[in-house]
């Protein structure tokens, strides 16, 4: 018999299987009056199980009893899985909303429904008529049904507003608006179109509250592509009609304050946002021109980052007393090396932020800045006015400045000026793009920076990598492959711990089974042992072996070390980091 779910009908059957007790079933019943849905209300109260002791009644558990009990499977609403042009097609928002359902995977065969009824059965029949296909029901917090619904009906409806029409009622075949395409007569959205501000609304504050780290959206012939970079890892958003993708990519353009009419070569800008908690982000864009229009990219800097401690930011014990010291010498240079995207920026601007104290004045040469700080002074890289990096050093040095941080250390004269910088009693902190610490000083060298200069300026290097931190929630423990551990501790062998984490996948994760990242480092000091090994002539390996007799760990140690206490796994840590044989 088809009906709503009820307060009464869901209290009183879990009071018979003996899941509520007696006194919370008469508190229920007298609350019948209640305008919430039922299992939204039930959860809100944190009941507790009777057959579970210490257990509650949230929604995850009342959607698990309430699948089993009907035999429909429950099913967690993830919109990065879920083709959100597809499934607003398959049914009309009013539709949608009338009976609180949504459609969340559409395949050749089926259509998946997910619903918060489920003795509702009216709306099956009427859709499997239209659709032709055969429907099948999954059960979801109702709660997450009428968000979504409402999300991804937004979304669609603004694509089609700004592709110039609703779409037609049969949605089969070649509509009007892509003939016009192919004949070319179709123009390209107004960046301003109000259509067009929502999208790029919708796709900051999404990739916000995904906890993305870049927005990728890529231009192809027929469509353009929206991928996020969550936790190191680009997943696929949304697919843009390719007039629509171009003209978010202007709008962008707009509120970075780059040149919307110049696509030919690339440009860089930033723009400051709010998340919808009210946090201000800043945002760094970077265009590209390719064969099917401009590339943007766009990296997201949470200021929160820089509140973060060293030891949040995975920095910790014997590696963090060390970088200290380093960095709490008057003068010299201070290297962090690693690829793009390894935490080298955050690094950096925790470190002057400790160190921008009111005695001191602190100057940066960036290109670009990634974030503003109100603690240091900083400076942009402006390549069309000839002001590279050596010429910012140079210009810096007349500010009277204790600190310098330079963003990047790329040719002999940028190398050059930071070491007279760190002669004349500044300390100087850059980047290098290298393998590994030792490797950072052959660099130097092969930059043309003599040995007896990189021996009296460099005093240490700190090489990192961001590996993803397995999920608290869900992770577990099993048998040590005993292959893999030798294998991340070559040559220096540790002692293997009995178990190690895993991961699993659940809702807090969505299903990746790791959430968030932290940093493994490998912190190589400028001791008089190393300074010895140091010459024209020098092998990596040889200053690496000497720093790892002076208590340097490699990166793969280092991993091994959060492997040891379960924070992640050793395929985690040997994606990243690299072999000392490469």
């Amino acid at each position: 018999m088809e009906h709503r779910l009820s307060l009464a009908s869901l209290a009183r059957d879990l009071h018979g299987e003996g899941r509520l007790s007696d006194r919370d079933l008469a508190r229920l019943l007298a609350a019948q009056a209640v305008k919430a849905h039922p299992l939204v209300y039930l959860s809100e109260q944190k009941l507790e199980d009777g057959a579970a002791p210490g257990c509650v009644w949230d929604m995850d558990a009342l959607l698990a009893w309430l699948g089993a009990r009907v035999g429909q499977q429950v099913y967690q609403i993830d919109p990065l899985k879920i083709n959100v042009t597809a499934v607003a097609e398959v049914m009309s928002r009013a539709f949608a909303e009338r009976h609180r359902i949504l459609a969340v995977a559409v395949t050749s065969e089926e259509v998946v429904v997910a619903s918060g009824e489920p003795f509702i059965h009216s709306w099956e029949s009427n859709l499997e008529h239209v659709l032709r296909k055969r429907v099948r029901r999954v059960l979801s917090d109702p709660r997450a049904i009428a968000r979504h619904t409402a999300e991804f009906y937004t979304m669609a409806g603004s694509v089609r507003g700004a592709r110039g029409g609703e779409r037609t009622d049969s949605g089969i075949g070649v509509t009007n608006l892509e003939q016009m395409l192919e004949l070319g007569s179709m123009k390209e959205p107004d960046a301003n179109d109000q259509h067009i501000v929502n999208i790029v609304d919708w796709l900051l504050q999404y990739a916000f509250e995904q906890r993305a780290s870049d927005i990728h959206i890529e231009p192809r012939r027929e469509v353009g592509n929206v991928r996020f970079r969550i936790d190191g890892v680009l997943h696929s958003v949304y697919e843009l009609p390719q007039q629509v993708c171009a003209a978010v990519t202007s709008r962008i353009k707009i509120l970075g304050r780059m040149d919307v009419a110049e696509k030919r070569r690339p440009q860089d800008g930033r723009l400051k946002t709010r998340t919808p908690e009210g946090n201000e982000v800043e945002l760094r864009l970077a265009t590209l021109p390719t064969a099917f229009g401009e590339k943007l990219v766009m990296r997201i800097f949470d200021p929160d980052v820089l509140q973060k401690s060293f030891e949040q930011l995975g920095l910790a014990d014997e590696d963090l007393r060390r970088w200290h010291h380093m960095t709490s010498l008057g003068n010299g240079i201070v290297l962090v090396t690693g690829p793009t995207g390894s935490g080298k920026t955050t690094t950096l601007y925790s470190t002057l932020r400790q160190l921008a104290t009111a005695e001191v004045n602190v100057c940066t040469i960036e290109d670009p800045i990634e974030m503003v700080e109100g603690a240091f002074n900083q400076m942009q890289v402006n390549h069309a006015i000839n002001l590279d990096f050596s010429a910012g050093v140079r210009a810096l040095m007349r500010q009277d400045p204790d600190i310098i941080m330079v963003g990047e250390i790329r040719d002999l004269e940028t190398a050059n000026m930071a070491v007279q910088a760190a002669l004349t009693g500044h300390l100087v902190l850059s980047t290098l793009h290298t393998n590994d610490s030792p490797s950072s000083i052959s660099r130097l060298l092969e930059l043309g920076v003599p040995a007896y200069l990189i021996k009296a300026t460099v005093r240490g290097v700190m090489s990192q990598r961001l590996v993803r931190i397995l999920c608290p929630a869900c992770k577990t423990y099993g048998e040590l492959d005993n292959d893999a551990w030798q294998q991340l501790t070559h040559p220096w062998q540790l002692v293997p711990p009995p178990q190690v984490a895993r991961p699993v996948g659940c809702k807090a994760c969505r299903d990746t089974g790791y959430v968030g990242r932290q940093g493994i480092y490998e912190v190589l000091v400028s001791s008089p042992a190393v300074q010895a090994r140091i010459t024209s002539q020098m092998e990596s390996a040889a200053i690496r072996e000497v720093a790892m007799r002076e208590g340097m760990h490699t990166l793969r140690l280092s991993g091994a070390t959060r492997v040891a206490a379960g924070e992640t796994t050793i395929e985690e840590v040997m994606r990243v980091a690299p072999r000392l044989d490469a």
